[in-house]
């Protein structure tokens, strides 16, 4: 896996192995960061589910002032510590060990500016995720990618690539 664009363009970061893991392909977030561009600069980031960081990794590498990672999978959070270290991001990086939809609990409302999500397929965290957000905003636009075969809460607007979809939500 590698950084599409900005500061680290091209450098490459691990990416956890196995089935349960569903890694966003480089296209995917290519244009998931395409769309959020004018978003980023300076931003606060909070990446959840953020599996090996590339998304809150992405988003330092163009300009975001800082990310927040919450990764529960011990292995993976190792990863991600390796990741944020592999790229010198530690001093704008805070990483937590805790399950996402329990953290943002604990987020009150425009917290952060940009939070992406990226949970399990079918794990239903993503609909929980939304309706979260929509009862209480933790940033200006959260963007959640999900199976396109759902269709999240609450109107977002929701952009199709295959089997995957990404909706955004907007304050």
């Amino acid at each position: 896996m590698r950084i599409v664009a900005g500061q680290w363009r091209g450098r490459k970061i691990a990416a956890p192995e196995g089935k349960s893991v569903r890694p966003t392909l480089d296209r995917v977030r290519e244009a998931w960061m395409s769309i959020m561009q004018n978003d980023l600069p300076d931003a606060s980031v909070l990446d959840l589910f953020a599996g090996s960081g590339a998304l809150g990794l992405e988003a330092l590498s163009r300009g975001a002032a800082s990310a927040e990672f919450v990764e529960n999978n011990a292995a993976t959070f190792r990863m991600l510590q390796e990741n944020v270290a592999t790229l010198g991001a530690g001093s704008r990086a805070i990483l937590h060990r805790r399950d996402a939809l329990e953290f943002i609990r604990t987020v009150e409302a425009d917290t952060f500016d940009v939070a992406f999500a990226d949970p399990p397929y079918d794990s239903g965290a993503d609909v929980k995720l939304a309706q979260h957000w929509l009862d209480t905003p933790f940033s200006r636009v959260l963007a959640i990618e999900h199976s396109s075969r759902i269709t999240l809460p609450g109107g977002g607007d929701r952009r199709k690539y295959g089997i995957t979809a990404i909706t955004f939500y907007r304050k």
